[in-house]
């Protein structure tokens, strides 16, 4: 007998249909003899029609008010889902975050773990109940309800598979697992029978969709060997591990296209030390998370000033604009440009430690397609070139093309 969490992603519960088709996937497993934690996401919409819904109220609400309202979503879909499975006759029971024992800090919209006390997950368990755990939220040590930001059912059904030492996690998706691009935007993408951890946290952190780099980050912090696959038939996924020899043979393992990024750029920032730890540490205390930067070398004469670029989740834009707006005169900030029509474009291998020229090849696809490149990061095993969004999807078909055919 196994202890099983599996998680299912809003599209997999998206309506009535879907539950049912979930709890019988369920009632397979727990008919084969093993225990079952399941994880679920709101339905697909939900959490976004709850935001519209704030926002028609005020464009920037209070973060505490927001995660009491979003947290209300997985939890409808917790007690749909056991509705379901005991109409099939299995005894199950929904329990929200905080009852799941999932302690976080106060960070609201973008709580993190602290630490998981599954006693009543355990007991239910050995009571022979399929136990249904919302995803997304938790609780502080104060009681106060918090959700852990985007792809936060993911990391719950890590968590949860870590804290109760699961002997398999599986996270179901609309897809049939990791593939080499987005099939939607590249008909060519191939699936991958394994990846890494490190490169799945890259594809995860450069805007692939199947899984957020945090729950990737967890799962190789305690050594949850996971698999990505989908809701909607029985192929195999993709198993996601840690890193293996025969890896570093294939140079770029996938590509990936954010378009949920914006660009700021301010202009006439004055260079002197200070300024810029005294910008970003005003954005760090905001909860606004930095991606990529550049600062730009001033030249000519006068007082010496700078140009400092950098991009974010669109989602934070707006509150990095108010954090700017009030250091703009005290700092001697001249000008503030943002964008939001970018795309952060990026390659992902371990093989590219071992390979020479990837970057120069990159370089050229963009060129003959006539893409200019507005930023430039690396790392390791990671190439991230910030573009013109409208090009996006046309350069991604274009470099997945000259690397992985």
């Amino acid at each position: 007998m196994s202890l099983i969490v599996q998680k299912y992603g809003g599209t997999s519960v998206g309506n009535p249909e879907r539950i049912k088709n979930v709890a019988r996937r369920v009632a397979e497993y727990k008919q084969q003899g093993h225990q079952l934690v399941v994880v679920v996401s709101a339905m697909s919409g939900v959490t976004d029609g709850l935001i519209k819904l704030a926002k028609e109220i005020t464009p920037l609400p209070s973060e505490r008010e927001m995660d009491m309202l979003l947290a209300t979503g997985e939890q409808q879909t917790i007690a749909l889902t056991a509705i379901a499975l005991h109409t099939l006759g299995l005894s199950a029971e929904s329990l929200t975050g905080a009852q799941a024992g999932i302690v976080t800090d106060g960070v609201h919209t973008k709580a993190k773990i602290n630490h998981i006390t599954p006693k009543k997950v355990h007991a239910l368990l050995d009571a022979g109940n399929v136990v249904i755990v919302a995803g997304f939220q938790g609780e502080t040590s104060e009681g106060q309800i918090t959700t852990l930001g985007r792809g936060g059912s993911d990391l719950t059904a890590i968590a949860l598979a870590a804290a109760l030492k699961a002997d398999l996690c599986q996270i179901y998706t609309d897809v049939d697992g990791v593939y080499t691009a987005d099939p939607r935007i590249v008909p060519t993408a191939r699936k991958l029978a394994e990846i890494s951890y490190d490169e799945m946290l890259e594809l995860a952190a450069q805007g692939a969709k199947v899984m957020q780099s945090r729950s990737v980050e967890f799962a190789k912090k305690f050594g949850v060997i996971f698999e990505v696959r989908s809701s909607l038939n029985d192929n195999p996924g993709t198993i996601v591990k840690e890193e293996t020899k025969t890896m570093e043979g294939v140079v770029v393992r996938g590509v990936a296209l954010d378009k949920n990024q914006a660009k700021v750029t301010l202009v006439g920032v004055p260079d002197k030390p200070g300024v810029a730890a005294r910008i970003f540490k005003a954005l760090a205390d905001a909860t606004v998370n930095i991606d990529m930067i550049v600062q730009n070398v001033s030249h000519g004469g006068g007082a010496p000033t700078t140009d400092i670029s950098f991009t974010l989740d669109k989602p934070d834009l707006l509150k990095a604009q108010k954090v700017i707006g009030a250091l703009k005169t005290e700092v001697g900030i001249r000008e503030v440009i943002s964008s939001e029509k970018i795309g952060k474009l990026s390659i992902v291998g371990v093989g590219m430690r071992s390979h020479s020229g990837v970057a120069a090849k990159m370089f050229e696809t963009l060129a003959k397609e006539g893409v200019n490149i507005d930023m430039i990061s690396t790392s390791e095993i990671k190439i991230s070139v910030v573009i013109d969004l409208t090009k996006g999807e046309a350069a991604m078909r274009a470099v997945h093309a000259a690397f992985l055919g």
